[in-house]
């Protein structure tokens, strides 16, 4: 059975990594491997897929950035001479990027399988890119592969029959779990003179908080009240870098002296930083999964959530983007006031294999 796999920006590696060895193991499963360059520059693909151990694509379609509609389409005419000529048996996207309804709707389109891991997230704010992929992937999918118990029942509500619906886990804590070992190895505290437990470390990258000078402003705000307590790190997105400049705000960073806006970093030197930080602000949703299992505080500077699971259970709180909120949420943190996390059912590093099993199964 031929599964063509499709990967195409940097969350999407994190998942794509332990389906491909899941499959590889599987006697019945002949993985193809296809790269849509929508992540390109070396520290945001290259680099993951060495450090996680993706096999080289078979295929790589390179067709790196532009607006969201140039790029979906630039994807999918693509993407439909590789399903041609491969004639697979079924497609398979992960997440919720441009990649994935691009060549979800390619493969369906040409009556392919098309199966969907992390299937039913739903931040319920349509104003967000990827809820409209994740809506649009979901209503064409055959098999629908779910992380968490509300993804079921968000699929069940919006009319998707039970029997496409597989609640399996979470492969981005597969991918988490096997190179927790290999993370903590890293040199990357000693090399920016941290100590653990002893700062916090930042991602901000959604337009919705970059591109807005007073919202971006309101969140400098919080963020300078945490650098005067400890260390803040800071891996810097390129557009959030930009925005900075441009928004008039670079001055109020260059301030902040215990801000450390560092280049992005792989996945291992990552996991590192976030495992050790005493506290994590995100506005990105798989760090809010990786937080809850690391049980590392998190602060997520959004107004809703597609992962209530982490916030329900985890070590999340979705905490907006008002400073006033924010600086509250994280006195409560530092207080010792917040709740002990648990972790989510079957987040326990076998999501793959379990998916691997289903698919032989039903296909």
């Amino acid at each position: 059975m031929k599964i063509i796999n499709v990967a195409g920006a940097r969350p999407n590696f994190m998942k794509i990594a332990p389906l491909m060895e899941a499959f590889a193991d599987t006697q019945d499963i002949d993985p193809v491997l296809v790269h849509t360059g929508q992540h390109y520059d070396e520290r945001m693909s290259d680099l993951f897929f060495r450090q996680l151990g993706i096999p080289e694509p078979d295929v790589n379609l390179g067709v790196g950035s532009s607006t969201h509609a140039v790029q979906t389409a630039e994807i999918m005419r693509a993407f439909e001479p590789v399903v041609q000529d491969h004639k697979p048996d079924a497609v398979l996207v992960v997440g919720d990027v441009n990649s994935t309804i691009a060549c979800g709707l390619v493969a369906v389109k040409l009556g392919v399988t098309l199966i969907h891991v992390e299937a039913g997230l739903r931040s319920f704010d349509r104003a967000m890119p990827e809820e409209i992929n994740r809506l649009l992937t979901d209503a064409i999918s055959d098999m629908l592969f779910v992380t968490e118990k509300s993804g079921r029942e968000n699929l069940l509500n919006e009319g998707v029959p039970e029997e496409k619906i597989f609640v399996v886990g979470n492969v981005m804590i597969d991918t988490l779990l096997k190179n927790k070992a290999q993370a903590d190895a890293s040199g990357i505290l000693d090399d920016l003179g941290l100590e653990p437990g002893r700062y916090a470390a930042m991602t901000l990258h959604r337009p919705s908080n970059v591109d807005d000078a007073v919202v971006l402003g309101r969140l400098l705000d919080a963020v300078d009240v945490v650098q005067r307590d400890m260390p803040v790190v800071f891996p810097i997105h390129p557009r959030t870098r930009k925005n900075l400049a441009s928004l008039g705000l670079a001055g109020r960073v260059e301030g902040m002296t215990a801000l450390r806006l560092l280049d992005p970093v792989g996945y291992l030197d990552f996991l590192k930083l976030t495992s050790s930080a005493r506290l994590i602000l995100t506005d990105s949703g798989g760090i809010q999964e990786e937080t809850t299992i690391l049980k590392v505080p998190c602060l997520t500077l959004r107004e809703n959530t597609e992962r209530p699971i982490t916030a329900e259970v985890g070590s999340n709180t979705v905490v907006g983007t008002q400073t006033e909120a924010i600086v509250s949420a994280y006195r409560r943190i530092m207080d010792g006031t917040a709740r002990e996390p648990a972790i989510p059912d079957l987040w326990d590093g076998q999501a793959a294999r379990r998916i691997a099993k289903i698919i032989t199964e039903k296909l």
